[in-house]
């Protein structure tokens, strides 16, 4: 394998490289507040800055602002965002999982209306998935969705751990459209105005003390006939195209997120007592171990989406992978460092603070495993009790468990 830039692949980083440090002493800082409207409003002028340049969405089609280039290209300018010191896109959520899904399910109505303000940065979406009783078992969601006699529908339910609900203008929210059958067919997408009456968001702080998450509920929001994405009962395919590109994103991201063996190297080669220790060297070797695979995983995932391929659901592996050596780099950290690790002026803080909550996104890791044995390495499938029968039989069998 050759992972050195063709001439063309050269020429492409260098012209991305200098738009970025002509433009780069007007970026925001990389890091801010989520509460702080005008950090919010920074960020969004930037993103449209790099949408115009053509450096969001470069994957996206052209008709919709895209540049209808591939998974190289996308690496590249995350390579050289990281470079130059500045922050990417506000709305990753919405670019690199929402965006998409609209490209792929969503009506022309829907992609001509919605894909270009989201692009640039003038409406922010959300992620309306998990529920209190449904985060590992997505398919078990119970926000429900009622259509009237006139087409409109009628949602109500609570979502949890959505990021960006604050300031997102839209979201795509999974609910329940048929309780009379499986779990699984049930379902439908909606796009959601976050804005409208009937939906309420409060802030969940974290250990951190940042409220980057959200509990959303609905009280009789009613949307339009065409606010559905996919069509009636076909959700769950739906939400498995946002899941896939959602592990894609975490798992493959792990160096744009800062997860790299030679930055947690820097930090404890400061302390010569860590230096010296062979337990420091042997975990941290570990962990690099680690990272270096997910990485060359990922230049055999680009290698596949460069030949047309779909990625499959051994994308979850790399986040776990990430997931995980990223948390014991911050053990490890701790450990050297001491309790300064955790002061709040400290790089660290809040590394350690954000991962354990990032180990249930996308899917926990016993889910991904379980998906990755069976559907990559070919192991049994665990044992279903809930296969073929009504989602409405299940709620009342678990009601009748609860009460004994």
């Amino acid at each position: 394998m050759d992972l050195n830039d063709t001439p063309d692949q050269a020429a492409y980083r260098e012209r991305i490289r200098s738009w970025l440090d002509e433009h780069k002493s007007g970026a925001p800082s990389k890091s801010g507040s989520s509460e702080d409207t005008a950090y919010i409003d920074a960020r969004r002028a930037w993103q449209a800055k790099l949408a115009e340049a053509g450096l969001a969405g470069v994957t996206w089609p052209e008709e919709f602002g895209g540049q209808a280039l591939g998974p190289i290209e996308q690496v590249t300018i995350g390579q050289e965002i990281g470079r130059a010191g500045v922050p990417g896109i506000l709305d990753t959520i919405g670019i690199g999982m929402l965006g998409p899904c609209i490209i792929a399910h969503g009506s022309e109505e829907q992609k001509t209306r919605y894909l270009g303000p989201m692009l640039h940065g003038d409406e922010v979406w959300c992620q309306l998935f998990s529920e209190p009783a449904a985060g590992s078992d997505l398919a078990a969601v119970q926000t429900r969705a009622k259509q009237g006699e006139d087409g409109r529908w009628t949602l109500n339910g609570q979502k949890v751990w959505t990021t960006n609900a604050q300031f997102a203008s839209y979201g795509l929210l999974l609910a329940r459209t048929d309780a009379d059958v499986a779990k699984h067919k049930g379902l439908t997408m909606f796009i959601v105005p976050m804005e409208r009456e009937g939906v309420t968001i409060r802030g969940l702080r974290q250990i951190s003390g940042e409220a980057e998450f959200n509990e959303v509920f609905f009280d009789d929001l009613v949307v339009e006939e065409d606010a559905v994405v996919g069509g009636v009962g076909n959700g769950w395919g739906t939400a498995l195209t946002i899941l896939m590109h959602e592990r894609m994103t975490i798992g493959f991201g792990s160096e744009g997120m800062g997860y790299s063996g030679s930055r947690f190297a820097a930090a404890l080669g400061t302390d010569p007592a860590a230096r010296a220790d062979a337990d420091v060297r042997r975990r941290l070797g570990e962990i690099t171990t680690e990272l270096l695979g997910v990485r060359f995983n990922g230049y055999r995932a680009l290698t596949a989406l460069s030949k047309g391929q779909i990625p499959g659901p051994e994308a979850g592996l790399a986040k776990v992978t990430t997931v995980n050596a990223a948390i014991a780099a911050g053990e490890l950290i701790s450990d050297v460092l001491g309790p300064e690790a955790l002061d709040e002026d400290s790089e660290w803080a809040y590394m350690i603070s954000f991962l354990p909550g990032l180990k249930s996104a996308g899917g926990t890791e016993a889910i991904l495993r379980n998906t990755i044995g069976e559907r990559v390495m070919g192991l049994p499938a665990e044992p279903r009790l809930d296969k073929g029968i009504p989602f409405k039989e299940l709620r009342a069998k678990e009601k009748e468990a609860a009460a004994k």
